[in-house]
């Protein structure tokens, strides 16, 4: 399996996830709300300093952003260990592995740029919303589930009894 396809998905993610930011950051002023789906989808402009689900994301919490920073140069670092350590068989994961590695590195370049990842999709049902999040959240949720689901499912990955 040639290593450097690997990284194809993973600048896919990546470029996306930096684009959609831009327009967002450059065509919708910070907190304002574009409805798109009336009663289910808009697109807003927040910042979040924290995680998932606005974990962390407090004023004068820069302890955390560093925490945050470090914790995902680490995760980084450790998918790509785990890429260059797959076996021929483990092929089924490259892409999963991909998602979460582009989605990774996109939170992590607006860290590193802004202190701060810009989240953009808003999606509800009613006045029931789910936290707003972004392609490189999306990417990594993706990659998660899909992972979970091969390594549970997988022929390759189950642990041989006899």
């Amino acid at each position: 399996m040639k290593r450097t396809l690997l990284l194809w998905p993973v600048l896919a993610v990546l470029a996306l996830d930096q684009a959609t930011k831009y327009l967002i950051a450059t065509r919708l002023p910070l907190y304002e709300t574009k409805p798109v789906i009336s009663g289910f989808f808009n697109l807003v402009h927040i910042r979040n300093k924290g995680m998932a689900f606005g974990i962390l994301n407090r004023p004068g919490m820069d302890w955390g952003s560093l925490l945050l920073l470090g914790a995902t140069l680490g995760a980084v670092g450790l998918m790509i260990f785990w890429f260059y350590r797959l076996k021929s068989e483990e092929r089924g994961i490259v892409f999963p592995l991909s998602l979460i590695l582009g989605g990774a590195v996109g939170n992590l370049v607006d860290r590193i740029r802004l202190g701060e990842v810009i989240d953009f999709l808003d999606v509800y049902i009613g006045s029931y919303h789910w936290p707003a999040f972004n392609v490189a959240d999306s990417a990594i949720t993706v990659g998660t589930l899909w992972l979970a689901g091969s390594l549970l499912f997988h022929p390759a990955f189950k642990r041989k009894t006899d």
